[in-house]
């Protein structure tokens, strides 16, 4: 049963493009950490939690081609502000996006997420070596996080996990099912973590 102004959990969505989240160990604990939420709102998602792992198909547990794959890249958030009116970027080996990203998109099977804050998921970045082989994506995010109210965001462009998986699959996908899925979810989320200040005011 769910509170008054509340929905039901939504039905995984059967998306296209599969979405592996890498977190980080002590992301886990956070208590408004949206990895998992993600994952069982989508059929086609795998959450890893870790530092490190050998390769791609080591953590997919399935063979995998990294050039069909993107990863969410961290970037300085220079390559979106030059291109203001693209939400989802693919950035070139020379660190500018490239002209036409759409034949890079349209073709990627999956996208890796780093899960947990700044420095954490630069930590995976960094022990990850073979991100590298993948297509590097940055997202531009038109609004700022809405969860920015209750966890603080380092940047304006900085969203949680299910905002960009949410983000990313809204360009990625033929159709809007699984975006609006991980949004529907994601409304779920805010006003469970608005439920204790309404009881705190009652009280």
């Amino acid at each position: 049963m769910t509170d008054a102004g509340e929905t039901a959990p939504a039905a995984a969505a059967d998306n296209r493009v599969f979405v592996l989240i890498l977190q980080h160990p002590q992301e886990k604990r956070e208590p408004r950490a949206t990895a998992a939420a993600t994952v069982a709102a989508l059929t086609k998602a795998k959450l890893a939690t870790g530092l490190s792992w050998p390769n791609l198909p080591r953590v997919l547990g399935r063979p995998a081609a990294p050039r069909r794959w993107g990863v969410l890249y961290l970037g300085s958030g220079q390559p979106a502000a030059a291109v203001p009116d693209q939400q989802i970027l693919v950035i070139g080996r020379d660190g500018e996006p490239v002209a036409d990203p759409a034949p890079i998109l349209h073709s990627l099977e999956g996208i890796v997420l780093l899960d947990g804050t700044w420095s954490q998921a630069k930590t995976l970045w960094w022990r990850n070596p073979w991100l590298l082989r993948l297509h590097r994506l940055v997202l531009n995010p038109p609004l700022p996080s809405r969860l920015g109210k209750f966890r603080r965001e380092p940047r304006r462009d900085a969203v949680s996990t299910i905002e960009a998986a949410a983000l990313a699959l809204r360009h990625l996908e033929p159709r809007p099912d699984a975006a609006d899925t991980l949004i529907r979810e994601l409304d779920r989320i805010i006003a469970a973590a608005r439920r204790p200040a309404r009881q705190a005011v009652r009280r």
